[in-house]
C-alpha cells in the first residue's frame, strides 16, 4: 500500500514564526560569487528532457543530472565553495567534516585540489563504494574515520575533533557558503530553460540543497513551485515545520543514506520555511522502485536520495500535467552490492513479494498440497527454509512468495485460510522481518 504525507503549500510556507525565518544569511550575490568560484572544479551538468517520464506524466520532465558531476553528486558545490573561502590560517590548521558519503567526497576532492589536510568522519553504515571514492578523491590529503550508525553519530565525533585539535568544521548543509554553492544548481536550471519551470522537485536531507535552490529560483521566478522531497523514514524537515522549530528525530530509517538525517540545519530550515511551496514524503520502497525504473528505462544509475524527486512525481501527477517540470537527480553514488536489497524493497512496496512463517501440518504430503492447493497459477516460491535444521517436523518454515501482481495477495490469503494453515505475515512485522530476512 502506498503511503505518503503531503502538506499544503500554505501549510509549509507559514509554519515557522516570522521572527525565526530569515534568508538574509545567504544572498543572490553569494550564489553568483559561488558560481564563479566553482568554475575552477565542477562541470555544468546537463538538464536533460526525459521522453519516458514526460510521456508517463503528460508533461515536460527535465532531469538535472548532478549524478554526472565530478564526484557524482551536487555536494562538491557547497564543499569547495566553503573551503575555497577559508583564510590561510584556517587552511593551515586543516578541516574536518561529517558525512554519509557524498559531502565527504566533495570535501575530499576539495582538500586534494587545494592541498589541505582533512579528517572525514563517516557512519560505519556508509556503503563501501562511497568510502572507497572518498579515499580515492582525497588521496594522502584526507584521513577517513568510520564511526557510529548515522550521520548524527559521525557529526558528534567530528565536532569533538574540531574542539580538541582546532580544525575548521565544514558542515554538510548548515553554513552560508555551503547553501550558496548548492544554489548554483538552481542558477544553472533557470539559465538552461527557455521558459521558467513550473515545478522543481528537490531532495531534502539536511536541507542545504533545497535551501540554496529554493532561494535562487524564488528570486528569479516567484511563480515556480519548489517542492521538497523527503524519505518517509527520515522526514526531519516536515517535522520541524510542523512543530515550528528544528527538532531531532529519535529514530530514522537509514536506507536513503544521502537524506537520512535526524536533524535538519537551522539555516536551511529558516530558508525552506519561506521558500518551499510544499514538502512530500516518499516511502523508501517507492524510492527503490524508481531506482530500478530509471535504470531499466533510462539507463541512469541513481542513489536512493537522488531518486526521491522522480518518485514524488506520482504524488503530483494531476498538478504537473502539461507543465514544465524539473527533477534534480542529486547523486549517483549507488553501491551495486545494494541492488538485491533495492529490488527486494521495491517488490515488497509494490505488494508483489511476501514473506510468511508457516506451520505446515505434521504429515507427509503437506508441502505438496500447499503447492497444489494454495499457490496461484502465477505465484512463485522464491525462498523456503525450515527454521529447525535437525527436526524439520516440529518447526515452521520461512516461505517467500512472489506474486504476478498485488491483486493476487488477498486470494492467496483466502486459500491459506481455507486450508487451515497457521501462519504469520512477516511483511507486517518489521522486527520479525529484519531478524529473519
Amino acid at each position: 500500500m502506498k503511503e505518503h504525507v503531503q502538506e499544503t503549500a500554505a501549510g509549509v510556507a507559514n509554519t515557522a514564526p516570522a521572527s525565526e525565518v530569515s534568508d538574509q544569511s545567504v544572498s543572490m550575490e553569494d550564489i553568483v560569487r559561488a558560481h564563479h568560484v566553482l568554475r575552477e572544479v565542477i562541470v555544468r551538468t546537463p538538464l536533460q528532457h526525459d521522453a519516458v517520464l514526460s510521456a508517463k506524466y503528460k508533461c515536460n520532465v527535465y532531469l538535472k543530472r548532478e549524478d554526472l558531476q565530478v564526484v557524482r553528486s551536487f555536494k562538491i558545490r557547497g564543499a569547495y565553495n566553503m573551503i575555497r573561502n577559508l583564510t590561510d590560517e584556517e587552511r593551515a590548521r586543516g578541516i574536518v567534516c561529517a558525512s554519509a558519503g557524498n559531502h565527504a567526497q566533495g570535501v575530499a576532492f576539495s582538500c586534494n585540489a587545494l592541498g589541505i589536510q582533512g579528517k572525514i568522519y563517516m557512519p560505519s553504515t556508509t556503503p563501501n563504494q562511497k568510502v572507497k571514492q572518498v579515499k580515492r578523491f582525497g588521496g594522502s590529503n584526507v584521513e577517513v574515520i568510520l564511526i557510529g550508525d548515522t550521520f548524527d553519530d559521525a557529526f558528534e565525533q567530528a565536532m569533538k575533533a574540531c574542539k580538541e585539535q582546532g580544525m575548521t568544521f565544514i558542515h554538510p548543509f548548515d553554513a552560508p557558503k555551503i547553501i550558496a554553492g548548492n544554489g548554483t544548481v538552481g542558477m544553472e536550471i533557470m539559465e538552461s530553460l527557455d521558459v521558467p519551470a513550473d515545478f522543481v522537485f528537490v531532495t531534502i536531507g539536511g536541507g542545504g540543497l533545497a535551501a540554496g535552490v529554493g532561494l535562487y529560483i524564488k528570486a528569479v521566478s516567484p511563480s515556480t513551485k519548489v517542492i521538497g522531497v523527503e524519505p518517509s523514514g527520515a522526514a526531519s524537515m516536515s517535522e520541524a515545520l510542523l512543530r515550528r522549530e528544528v527538532v531531532t528525530l529519535e529514530e530514522i530509517d537509514k536506507f536513503v543514506d544521502g537524506a537520512a538525517v535526524k536533524r535538519v540545519g537551522d539555516m536551511p530550515y529558516a530558508i525552506c520555511a519561506s521558500k518551499l511551496d510544499d514538502i512530500v514524503k516518499v516511502p523508501e520502497g517507492k524510492a527503490c522502485t524508481t531506482i530500478l525504473d530509471l535504470y531499466n528505462e533510462n539507463a541512469i544509475v541513481v542513489e536512493p536520495a537522488g531518486a526521491l524527486p522522480v518518485a514524488a512525481l506520482d504524488l503530483y501527477s494531476e498538478q504537473i500535467q502539461g507543465k514544465n517540470v524539473v527533477c534534480i537527480i542529486s547523486g549517483g553514488n549507488n553501491d551495486i552490492d545494494r541492488m538485491q536489497e533495492i529490488k527486494e524493497r521495491s517488490l515488497m512496496y509494490e505488494g508483489i513479494k511476501h514473506y510468511f512463517m508457516i506451520n505446515f501440518p505434521q504429515r507427509s504430503g503437506a508441502l505438496r498440497e500447499f503447492l497444489e492447493d494454495v499457490l496461484g497459477p502465477g505465484d512463485d516460491i522464491t525462498n523456503f527454509e525450515y527454521t529447525k535444521k535437525h527436526n524439520k517436523e516440529n518447526g515452521p518454515a520461512l516461505v517467500g512468495i512472489e506474486l504476478n501482481s498485488k491483486e493476487d495477495y488477498l486470494p492467496l490469503i483466502e486459500r491459506m485460510n481455507r486450508k487451515g494453515l497457521q501462519y504469520t505475515e512477516l511483511n507486517k512485522d518489521s522486527n520479525l522481518y529484519n531478524i529473519l530476512i
